[in-house]
């Protein structure tokens, strides 16, 4: 009998793709033929479905049942649906009533899905919600720095993101763009919410041909695509805001910046001057003073400042930039660089923080917002700053500074963690795993069992987005993806709305959190919320099963020719900024107000802490993979391709590779005072020497036998520090981080994560006695 074959279309966030099913098995996901420049992830996604570590049926830590054991190293033991629920309901109950809400800590994040109903943040938190709410994080990982202080200093960061120069002015009318940090290309295969064609390359080609010079000053040479001929002028890592200091003080001390730009448009740029010339602490922020800290030539510095005065410049940085001691101080140096040229505002000119951060970001926007599944109400107001999950866990009560303001850690008795993997996108991974052995229940949804998923106590199979009906629609993009199931979930994994709902029936909410709808009526509603936004905004979508039965939605681009802050420029009395002044704010008095030690009222140079320290030699760089976005679907076929010895890659510089005895191909062992990890040498020439580059999102490995709990697969977070980037963002700062690196002897280890973890029976006996809340609390 021939297999019976159907092609569906699905969508991701690194793009729109054909589903390939086979006798109801998802056998591929092939690139959609609109797409001018598809990404490989799609490879990874029917591999990693079907893959050994699939979650597929829920699952209780054994130690939770017998009130023992440790987080990450115990069996786990499989149960019903009916008994998992009965736990939840049960735990969820007892902790609500002994502790309130605000013990309660929803540990969601937002890229588990591109579909606008099945999201797995706004599904727990609707859920979380009708439940008497939940303490939340605020901000994110990738650029958390610039949410929280350029409302200070220029406005909403995520505003403008949306408002950026387009690539299209850029190749028309820049001269030189200064990639600060670089603008890594691997990044922009991805978008929250999915995007439909990927432009970028395309654009940026443009660029090249239109006679646009690049300069990459990041330790990557790789941060620039190879088409855009950029000049690679490497720094050494966490010293970009040097580089821009002696950029700027050329300008300043020849007479090269622009006044005029400066007195109507900006404020607190005489108390800069001060500094910039020493005047403050005795140090002249010049070229010379650059180059010894950074390492580039202090004439290619002056010269360089030189260039962009004398045309049309864009300054772009870097987000991973803020991802490090102090990331706050390139964003601001960044913003004040470029208004002392007084491009800001004219096409082609002034700065961007974030190009290529996404696919979509100076290429397309979205004319009109989607429908979306609301989330519902919080009634608890308490939050943390995204990066402190750590601190809040070990230090309940314990005071610290955010924005400003004195805030407490919550004594946090429950984690509900659903859509993201905190076992990789937080630092010092081996103080993570110390922490999430605080919390008296940890209940995490899961579509394979990643290091994650094994610190949980109750983990939920759910299905994945090629197994659910849905649509995608990306906060940046302009087209809408019909994203029918294409196969069963395997095992007895469910839809999390599915799941929610169920339990709300348990607990007396089901109204509240269904309002009588199915899966599908909610798909409807959505549909109908995006359809009456298409005609607010003249545009016009088919109805619900004609565009499910047919293919992407493409929408009008709403501002193809948009120039970041040109209103403001033309106008600034009329278009004031939102900032105290209404004008780009290069001394903050708020900032200075806050009397903080580590961000002061203007752009600061401060020595990072790890390199100051200088215990290890080597500068540890990590960043987006090529091969999956963060750490999903890691064991997925394209991503398990690029590793060597199944062991993630890391670069290393010829000269450091000889020093160490290294050859190309062969096991190394990164090291720090934190942690430990194994890796597979690749040697090149196009990172700096001195540096070594790890990417991020191996699955967390760790074997609790070897030396510092030593990670077998190649994850930089078991070496990164979990300090703040400063006290007034409180933001991640895993860049700032050295290592060494040696030959691994012996037999490598074989890893675990990529399979199922240990599974025992317990008796009947052992769950009922949890659920009357006999057990150790």
């Amino acid at each position: 009998m021939t297999a019976e074959t159907t092609r569906t279309l699905t969508g991701n966030h690194w793009g729109a793709g054909i589903s390939e099913t086979k006798d109801g098995k998802l056998v591929a996901v092939h690139p959609h033929p609109d797409d001018p420049n598809p990404s490989e992830i799609n490879r990874n996604i029917a591999s990693s479905l079907n893959g050994r570590a699939r979650v597929l049926r829920p699952a209780v830590r054994r130690g939770w049942l017998e009130g023992e054991g440790v987080r990450g190293r115990d069996s786990f033991v499989e149960v019903s649906w009916d008994d998992a629920l009965e736990l939840i309901a049960a735990e969820l109950t007892r902790i609500r009533q002994t502790f309130g809400n605000t013990a309660i800590y929803g540990g969601s994040y937002g890229w588990s899905s591109a579909g606008r109903f099945h999201h797995a943040q706004s599904q727990l938190k609707r859920f979380l919600n009708g439940q008497g709410g939940f303490v939340r994080s605020e901000g994110n990982y990738s650029y958390n720095a610039a949410l929280v202080l350029m409302p200070h200093i220029v406005g909403p960061f995520r505003t403008h993101v949306a408002q950026a120069t387009r690539w299209q002015v850029v190749a028309k009318h820049t001269d030189l763009v200064v990639m600060v940090g670089g603008m890594a290309t691997r990044n922009t295969q991805v978008s929250d919410g999915g995007v439909a064609k990927h432009r970028m390359m395309d654009n940026l080609k443009a660029c090249s041909e239109a006679g646009v010079k690049f300069v990459n000053c990041s330790p990557l040479k790789s941060d620039a695509a190879d088409e855009i001929k950029a000049e690679w002028l490497p720094p050494k890592p966490g010293t970009d805001t040097a580089v821009m200091m002696g950029l700027a003080h050329t300008l300043l001390s020849e007479g090269l910046h622009d006044p005029e730009f400066l007195d109507r448009y900006t404020v607190g740029f005489d108390k800069m001057a001060v500094y910039l010339r020493g005047e403050a602490d005795g140090v002249k922020k010049s070229a010379e003073w650059a180059a010894a800290i950074s390492g580039v030539p202090a004439d290619r510095i002056t010269s360089l400042a030189r260039e962009m005065a004398a045309g049309r410049t864009m300054i772009t940085c870097a987000a991973a930039l803020q991802r490090a001691d102090f990331g706050e101080q390139p964003l601001w140096m960044t913003v004040t660089l470029a208004a002392m040229l007084g491009q800001i505002g004219l096409p082609g000119g002034g700065y961007t923080v974030g190009y290529g951060v996404n696919a979509n970001i100076g290429n397309i926007e979205r004319p009109f917002r989607w429908g979306t599944f609301p989330q519902g109400k919080n009634p608890i107001s308490d939050f943390i700053p995204v990066a402190m999950i750590t601190e809040m866990l070990l230090n309940p009560g314990e005071e610290y500074k955010y924005n400003g303001e004195s805030r407490v850690f919550p004594d946090i008795r429950m984690i509900w963690w659903a859509g993201g993997n905190p076992f990789h996108h937080h630092q010092d991974l081996r103080r993570l795993h110390r922490a999430f052995q605080r919390p008296e229940t940890i209940i995490v949804n899961e579509l394979n069992w990643t290091s994650t998923a094994r610190h949980a106590d109750i983990v939920l199979p759910v299905a994945a987005p090629q197994e659910r009906t849905d649509f995608g629609g990306g906060k940046s993009d302009n087209a809408l993806v019909p994203m029918p199931a294409s196969a069963e979930p395997p095992g007895e994994a469910r839809a999390e709305f599915d799941v929610y709902a169920d339990l709300a029936e348990r607990l007396g909410t089901a109204e509240q959190f269904s309002e009588g709808l199915d899966s599908d009526g909610w798909l409807r509603r959505i549909w109908d919320q995006t359809q009456k936004a298409a005609i607010a905004s003249g545009e016009s979508v088919p109805d619900w099963e004609t565009f499910m039965s047919g293919d992407v939605v493409e929408l009008k681009d709403p501002s193809p020719t948009q120039v970041f802050m040109a209103e403001f420029r033309k106008d600034p009395e009329a278009n004031p900024l939102q900032t105290p002044s209404g004008r780009i704010e290069i001394y903050s008095d708020r900032i200075a107000g806050f009397q903080l030690d580590d961000c002061k009222g203007h752009a600061t140079w401060f020595q990072p802490r790890d390199a100051a320290a200088g215990k290890q030699p080597l500068y540890l760089l990590s960043g987006q993979p090529g091969t999956r976005l963060h750490s999903q679907l890691d064991n997925g076929d394209y991503s398990l391709s690029r590793k060597i010895q199944r062991r993630e890659p890391v670069l290393i510089h010829p000269d450091d590779a000889a020093e160490r005895g290294i050859a190309d191909g062969e096991i190394v062992e990164l090291f720090n005072d934190r942690g430990r990890c194994l890796a597979g040498a690749r040697i090149t020439a196009d990172i700096l020497k001195g540096c070594v580059f790890l990417w991020t999102g191996a699955w967390y490995d760790p074997d609790y036998d070897a030396p510092q709990d030593r990670d077998r697969h190649g994850n930089p977070n078991v070496l990164t520090h979990d300090l703040r980037t400063s006290s007034l963002t409180q933001s991640p700062a895993s860049h700032s981080t050295m290592v060494d690196m040696q030959r691994y002897e012996g037999e490598v280890p074989d890893l675990i994560v990529h399979d199922q973890p240990a599974f025992e029976d317990a008796s009947r006996s052992a769950i009922q006695h949890k659920l009357r809340g006999k057990d150790k609390q």
